[in-house]
């Protein structure tokens, strides 16, 4: 590996992209790299968060990464003390996501760790009946979300309303509307991480156990003893493949095989005998588990599967004609199970009896714990987030009606501070009977955006900035973004560097094949049967089409990233954290994966 440059450019000394100045004032000041803190900012090893946020983010959208980054922080900094770790910092530069963790102070270290024993222990020790009230509380943040409606403002305000004497217009509706939106992400997002760092914690507990005391073992060996457990995450997943088998069993699966299935797919299904059967089983699906995304529910333009028939039923389609080749679509949870356990009971012998009950107290946690640090993902950013966008759509579209912008969804070219301004905006002309300033004033602002949006989504970004640490020693960045220095040196090499890669050992296994570079889930129905996916990151809804796949390959992403777990479950050989592979390699090249040893070998 050829390097060319020993470290990343400063955020201060990049030129914006061409078409794309004045970028900075598409965003809040506080994401930004300003002037004022530019020496502390140097300082900071900078990467960017590929894995969540692959592509330019929208003015509204940093709304999310905002409220992810401050609820981490809440929850590691001030509910339950992490011992070394404070939270995440972030910018957006360039209209992409970019994190810097923070460390706590060595001298603070041993007091958080007897706060983090007491209540992180007491989580511990209630897991099951906290985590059903966390459900509780999640189902009701979605309950009132789906309980929002953006209405029209009318000519008049009902009579009935002067009857009752309520005293309030249709404008307080619509601001408080928004208000809610808002404040119901922000309560979402404290959820997600009520749990979701206490998950990683009894892992990496549990991990840096076998690391003492065997110190050979690798890490998919740990994460080994873990996997083959029953998930939520993976419930839209089996609600197709039984939805495929339902179809063949009822006779109705030629209608399923068409191409390009669709809503007109669910209408002809309606007109066979057997057809309501199968649709009767299909909207019984629907529901919940069809609030999935193709993206990862972070952007506001990530199509959900209840919304677009044709996502799922592809899915479906492509179950049906490997059961009529009599290939077998389920996971293979049994051989997990008993790998798992052959693993386990090997290491175990290996430990005398007071290391024993340690080390299976720590592994009994970990197992008790990991479902959550997958399950969250539907529940947060699949369901929830998909009734947030959903309803900002609607407060978008009736915005766009009264002449604000000229799309339907272009209020997403604005922040959420400049959204209330244009909503009191409308509701004020609407209140005095004037016209609002929103339509003289938002059309060519946001064409401009538009402009902008677009510039940047041209130019390759950084995958990192400022100057690298000697080594990364975070385990966080090492276990769920793959950030290692070995990840480093790939990043600086020179781009002519066509060799060999390497990654994370993410999922056993070798594979070779026809690699397929996928860039995003609208490009999923480009994977051919025995292909090897390589990808900038994957999402967990993109696992149906795992099925169709030897192997996969990630540019971001460490053991216990996504796109790892779901692999290990789906008994898929996977490297990730590769840094370039989706940019080194090209569709139609072979290669071999070697998921065991985390390498990639350009065949060719």
């Amino acid at each position: 590996m050829t390097v060319s440059r020993t470290a990343f450019p400063s955020p201060y000394e990049m030129t914006s992209p061409a078409a794309a100045e004045g970028w900075e004032r598409l965003y809040p000041y506080y994401m930004l790299f300003q002037p004022w803190r530019r020496s502390a900012e140097e300082e900071r090893f900078w990467f960017r968060d590929s894995q969540h946020w692959p592509t330019v983010v929208k003015p509204f959208e940093t709304v999310i990464p905002e409220l992810a980054f401050k609820c981490l922080g809440q929850f590691n900094t001030r509910h339950f003390v992490v011992p070394p770790a404070y939270g995440v910092m972030f910018r957006i530069h360039q209209g992409h996501v970019y994190l810097s963790p923070v460390a706590a102070p060595d001298s603070r270290i041993p007091a958080r760790a007897r706060q983090f024993l007491e209540r992180a222990g007491y989580y511990y020790a209630n897991w099951d009946r906290l985590l059903e009230n966390w459900k509780g509380k999640v189902l009701g943040t979605i309950r009132e979300l789906e309980s929002i409606s953006f209405s029209e403002l009318p000519e008049v305000q009902p009579y009935e309303d002067v009857e009752t004497g309520t005293g309030l217009g249709a404008a307080d509706a619509l601001l408080g509307g928004y208000d809610r939106l808002l404040s119901l992400c922000h309560r979402a997002w404290q959820y997600h991480f009520e749990f979701l760092n206490l998950g990683y914690a009894a892992y990496l507990d549990f991990f840096h156990f076998c690391k003492q005391w065997f110190p050979d073992i690798p890490d998919q060996g740990i994460a080994a003893m873990v996997t083959g457990v029953d998930m939520e995450l993976f419930r839209p997943d089996e609600e197709l493949r039984k939805l495929a088998r339902l179809a063949v069993e009822l006779g109705v699966d030629r209608a399923l095989t068409v191409p390009d299935p669709g809503e007109h797919t669910l209408i002809a299904l309606s007109r066979e005998p057997r057809g309501r059967d199968w649709l009767d089983a299909w909207n019984a699906a629907r529901d919940p588990w069809f609030n999935f995304t193709s993206g990862n529910g972070l952007y506001s333009d990530d199509r959900y599967w209840r919304d677009t028939p044709s996502l799922p039923l592809g899915y479906v389609r492509d179950y049906i004609l490997r059961l009529r080749r009599g290939e077998a679509i389920d996971r293979r949870l049994a051989e997990l199970a008993a790998e798992r356990e052959r693993i386990t009971c090997e290491y175990a012998a290996l430990l005398d009896v007071p290391a024993r009950a340690d080390f299976e107290a720590k592994l009994g946690l970990a197992r008790q714990v990991y479902p959550y640090v997958e399950n969250h993902n539907f529940y947060i950013e699949h369901w929830t987030m998909g009734v947030f966008w959903r309803k900002a759509r609607e407060l978008s579209a009736l915005l766009h009606r009264a002449g604000f912008w000229p799309g339907a969804n272009d209020m997403f070219y604005l922040t959420r501070d400049e959204v209330r301004a244009a909503l009191f905006d409308q509701v004020s002309g609407w209140a005095i009977g004037v016209e609002p300033a929103g339509p003289g004033h938002w059309p060519a602002e946001v064409e401009r955006r538009r402009r902008i949006v677009a510039a940047l989504a041209r130019q390759h970004p950084e995958p990192a900035l400022n100057e690298p640490p000697r080594a990364i020693t975070e385990p966080f960045s090492v276990m769920l973004w793959g950030i290692t220095g070995e990840r480093i040196r790939s990043w600086l090499a020179a781009p002519g560097d066509l060799g060999d890669l390497t990654g994370m050992a993410a999922s056993p296994g070798v594979a070779e094949g026809t690699a397929r570079v996928i860039r995003s889930p609208d490009e999923l129905d480009l994977l051919q049967e025995g292909d090897i996916l390589v990808a900038p990151v994957t999402a967990p809804s993109w696992t149906p089409a795992f099925g169709k796949v030897r192997a996969t390959v990630t540019d971001i992403g460490g053991v216990m990233s996504h796109a790892a777990i779901v692999c290990r479950e789906y008994s898929l050989p996977a490297v990730t954290g590769t840094g370039s592979a989706s940019t080194r390699i090209t569709s139609g090249r072979r290669i071999r994966v070697d998921g065991t040893a985390g390498t990639v070998a350009l065949l060719d």
